[in-house]
């Protein structure tokens, strides 16, 4: 299954039509767009599918053809961004192999959704269970869910029993630190950020420890 179709199956319950013509998928990408720019300004928090529809510049109908309530807006706009990310990082990934060089990259490319893509921050809203529909896999989980799906595509054998679950916890725990840095200066407090960096290098070695006594 590719990286698209594991996201498009998270998003599909929340989305009641899917795009199936140009014309729908552009209409579809400006609402999120404007959901994406209603988010950096108001925050996650604040989000109305009102507010959706009046900075697209369409009517409410418009974007309740395609989103149910403001919940499958973010779901929708989290799923988009995780998407965008992901395309990064096959971009500047050239080696599967080189597991040192590939978590920084990844690292970096998502430091820079920070910095660069509107709206990122919703995707650590996914991570807020008191606000989401029961059943909702949270947001690192999904993430890294989409990264196995992307190694597994270019070679990489990720099947190890536990593999899934370090995984998860090391980006739970860098994802958190990376949001912590945003959280009051938009361009990132870079000492969170380190700390990060960090937290990802101690889970290779801790993963490489592991093998090693296996």
């Amino acid at each position: 299954m590719t990286t698209d179709a594991v996201l498009d199956r998270d998003a599909e319950a929340q989305v009641r039509n899917e795009p199936v013509q140009a014309r729908s998928a552009a209409r579809l990408s400006s609402l999120l767009d404007a959901a994406a720019h209603v988010v950096d300004e108001q925050g996650y928090d604040r989000l109305t599918t009102a507010m959706v529809a009046d900075r697209a510049g369409a009517s409410i109908g418009t974007v309740y053809r395609y989103f149910p309530d403001r919940i499958a807006v973010l779901d929708g706009l989290g799923a988009r961004s995780v998407r965008r990310l992901l395309q990064v990082i096959d971009g500047r990934i050239d080696d599967w192999n080189d597991l040192d060089a590939n978590v920084a990259t990844i690292l970096d490319a998502y430091v820079a959704m920070y910095r660069t893509e509107p709206g990122f921050r919703v995707l650590r809203y996914s991570d807020s269970a008191d606000q989401r529909p029961a059943g909702t896999a949270p947001a690192a989980r999904t993430l890294v869910r989409s990264l196995v799906d992307l190694a597994q595509r270019n070679g990489i054998d990720v099947s190890k029993e536990d593999a899934a679950f370090r995984l998860e916890v090391a980006a739970t725990l860098c994802t958190s630190l990376i949001h912590r840095a945003f959280a009051q200066d938009r361009s990132g407090d870079e000492r969170f950020i380190a700390e990060a960096f960090s937290v990802a290098e101690g889970s290779i070695a801790s993963a490489r420890s592991g093998a090693t006594r296996s």
